[in-house]
């Protein structure tokens, strides 16, 4: 072995606390790479072979009632590859031993056979027989959320008569790979339930036979599918079309592109994020480290060893570090991505999602870190190499110790001699000081930034579920339906208030932006379903123009005072001219407001309503739901606390176990910069520490110098790293902002606690470790070293 390649293992293995440290703050980087990464793979390579398949619709097409001859026309407008009729409704079901509503869509497909767009993954079962009248095929969550298997019966109100089904199959669809109520920002899997009947029996039961009120078709290759969808509206606007969409709008579709624009901003943010502090550190450390051994430099020097060699030994020094870091990053992330698909595939309906490190986020971590340690290190690696062996065989010339303003401004006795000591000392290194506060700043900023998310996540749940959301009940009616059927809904058992609302599909243009939404007509002054402005105060419906949420006008350019092109899709179809005159602040979806009076005018149609939002008593929830059941024209039933635990349950196991994550990492690099900090420190000045004990300092008066200065270095780090953590998590409350929602920017006093008493834990754990190594240096070794 080299004399060189032996001075390495043994410098590493004298090192091995300190390079475990930098390891683990280059591990944590690489690992928020890898599981980012590697989930983006998983679910994007899933979804794109379910869709490939199964024959996943590329544009969607709703309609009141059309007749099948008129396919042949559709099939006509340039660009349509293959279309496909069926029929769609909503309906209510019920399963034994489960007294929740539940509510149902049903689709058509060909009698006995699979269809040709949007075919089922069969799970268990078959598809319903040609010419059989109760068979189903049920929606996989749903039947695993209720233990059903093929051969289980179900009872469902369909237009308004209580029939019996039974089970067929059980299936999986690339239509729901994410399977949420129409309503709903989140699963409830015993609560919702999709299923597919024979098209001549669905038909009959809606009145559909010989016509049909959805459209799926996929495009041929080239064609604008802009046009396909404008001619797609023209064509079916006389049958009550309500408006052509893109798979870029379908819900299931929607939601996973989110989830993977979140998994692309997470698997470049972040890494960056960590890899730059990451870099920065290792620059801080080495170089202290490298300027330790300049003597040992000299000697190697004058006896030949050359620039590049001893350049070749300090780089292999801080390569072993670096790759140590990035393999321990790799198997974290390889690790947390496991974690994240036992998630994932509770939430995301695939056949199968297998999850696989991808070979190029190995090779683009590892590229990612040498290139973190080569800005890190080289600075410090050719200074020391490039010092002549007589400069540096000779000690560091004394620096000029004076008084600094600090000590002059405290009292003598105040500070006494360890205190002037300290601050001496920091005062003659202040570039060394800076760049130990700058790094357990950062590391201070990390800990916020995950702390923020834990704070303001909660926040987010809280304002929609108990200022925005008050009510307990939400119905959906099959139509539109008079206003006085709220007076029937106040004489339910247990009803204690009552607001109706009416809900419009339109397209809202502002220029040349336009977003695809509904209008919510509400009352006045809304009490169940409350409206708030930035301060999350209640806002009243403005007396005229349209009500949009802040992100929703953002996305359209609008501001307060603009003129809006309503284009209305539903009814007497026809596009209107509003003033937008207010905005709204809320955490979850995107909407447009107004009142419900207005509406009803817009419309041209009397005081109807869509809906209803209940307050009711708990006691008599029971009672209430067995009365809904018996009223054919509610087509739906929602519960407000069931979506809350839902949306709670997704976040505390998606979001919230990233943030803690991120708060283990962040708590971890915290404990390596200031480990660091403090071992360089103490080789550096172990020879003043053995010198003032020979003095007749007690070894509890040099331990006191040296934890105090820990102590003064993190205290000072304290509020810059919360400055960095307020930045840090800005970015990212603006990277992850969507439509779904808007994580607000809150930060309470415990996310600066937990920053502050992150570093001040390690600074603890660190002072410890110090304190023990001081106790077994040895003196005389240290003071025979050349003066």
């Amino acid at each position: 072995m080299r004399t060189l390649d032996r001075k390495l293992a043994r410098d590493l293995w004298r090192l091995k606390g300190q390079a475990l440290a930098i390891a683990v703050v280059i591990a944590g980087g690489v690992m928020t790479l890898i599981f980012s990464v590697t989930t983006l793979e998983a679910l994007s390579g899933a979804r794109e072979r379910f869709y490939a398949s199964h024959h996943f619709a590329e544009v969607f097409a709703d309609v009141k009632r059309a007749p099948l001859g008129a396919l042949s026309q559709l099939q006509e407008i340039e660009g349509i590859n293959r279309i496909e009729p069926r029929v769609q409704a909503a309906m209510r079901l019920s399963v034994e031993g489960f007294a929740d509503p539940i509510r149902g869509l049903a689709q058509s497909i060909p009698d006995g056979r699979q269809p040709g767009l949007n075919r089922l993954h069969l799970v268990a079962g078959g598809l319903p027989e040609a010419g059989r009248d109760d068979q189903v095929v049920v929606s996989d969550a749903f039947a695993e959320a209720h233990g059903l298997a093929p051969g289980d019966s179900l009872e469902a109100i369909i237009d308004g008569r209580q029939v019996q089904l039974r089970l067929s199959g059980i299936a999986l669809s690339p239509e729901f790979l994410y399977q949420v109520a129409p309503t709903d920002l989140m699963p409830d899997y015993r609560r919702y339930a999709v299923l597919w009947m024979n098209q001549r029996t669905l038909a009959s039961a809606f009145g559909m036979e010989g016509a049909f009120n959805q459209l799926t078709l996929t495009l041929q290759a080239g064609a604008r599918r802009e046009a396909v969808i404008d001619a797609l509206d023209l064509a079916l606007a006389r049958y009550g079309g309500t408006g052509a969409w893109s798979r870029d709008d379908q819900p299931s579709h929607r939601f996973i592109e989110e989830e993977l624009n979140q998994q692309r901003i997470q698997a470049t943010v972040l890494p960056a994020i960590f890899l730059t502090v990451s870099a920065f550190l290792l620059h801080v450390v080495m170089g202290r480290l490298i300027q330790t051994q300049r003597e040992q430099v000299a000697v190697l020097k004058a006896f030949g060893y050359r620039d590049t060699e001893l350049a070749r030994h300090f780089a292999l020094l801080a390569g072993m570090i670096v790759l140590l870091g990035w393999a321990l990053g790799v198997a974290l992330g390889a690790w947390a991505a496991s974690g994240l698909a036992g998630l994932y595939r509770e939430y995301f309906r695939f056949p199968g999602m297998p999850f696989r490190v991808p070979l190029w986020s190995l090779v683009l971590s590892l590229l990612i870190v040498a290139l973190a340690a080569l800005l890190g290190t080289w600075q410090a690696v050719w200074r020391a190499v490039r010092r002549p062996p007589a400069e540096a065989m000779r000690p560091p010339a004394p620096l000029r110790f004076r008084r600094s303003w600090l000590e002059r401004a405290l009292p003598p006795a105040l500070l006494g001699h360890e205190g002037r000591i300290i601050l001496r000392n920091l005062a003659r290194h202040p570039a060394k000081a800076s760049l130990s506060v700058a790094g357990i700043a950062l590391s201070a900023g990390l800990l916020m930034m995950g702390a923020y998310q834990l704070d303001a996540v909660e926040s987010m749940i809280d304002q929609q579920y108990r200022q925005v959301l008050r009510m307990d009940m939400e119905l959906t009616f099959g139509e539109a339906t008079p206003a006085r059927a709220a007076g029937e809904l106040r004489h339910q058992p247990g009803v204690l208030a009552v607001e109706t609302w009416r809900r419009v599909p339109v397209t809202l243009i502002h220029g040349h932006r336009q977003e695809r939404t509904s209008l919510l007509g509400m009352e006045p002054s809304p009490q169940l379903r409350q409206v708030l402005d930035g301060q999350g105060r209640p806002q009243r419906l403005p007396d005229s123009g349209l009500m949009l949420t802040r992100y929703l006008a953002e996305t359209l350019e609008a501001r307060v005072g603009d003129e809006l092109e309503v284009a209305i899709m539903e009814g007497h179809r026809r596009r209107l001219t509003m003033t937008l005159t207010a905005l709204v602040d809320e955490p979850l979806g995107v909407g447009a407001y107004l009142r419900r009076d207005h509406l009803n005018t817009l419309m041209g149609e009397g005081p109807a309503i869509s809906g209803a939002w209940l307050l009711v008593d708990p006691d008599r929830q029971e009672a209430l739901n067995a009365a809904l059941w018996a009223i054919p024209g509610v087509a739906g039933i929602g519960l407000l606390a069931e979506a809350e635990r839902g949306i709670r349950d997704y976040l505390d196991e998606t979001i919230l176990m990233v943030a803690l994550i991120f708060v283990a990492i962040a708590t971890s690099i915290a404990f390596g910069v200031v480990y660091n900090n403090a071992r360089v420190a103490f080789a550096e000045r172990a020879r003043e520490l053995a010198t003032l004990q020979v003095l007749g300092y007690s070894r509890a008066e040099v331990s006191r110098i040296l934890l105090g200065e820990i102590a003064l270095l993190t205290l000072a780090a304290i509020p810059p790293g919360w400055a960095i953590g307020i930045l840090f998590s800005r970015l990212l409350n603006q990277a992850f902002s969507s439509d779904l929602f808007r994580v607000p920017m809150v930060l309470t006093p415990q996310a600066f606690a937990i920053a502050a008493s992150g570093v001040l834990a390690a600074s603890l754990v660190v002072g410890l470790l110090v304190v023990r190594r001081l106790g077994r240096l040895d003196k005389l070794r240290v003071l025979k070293a050349v003066e």
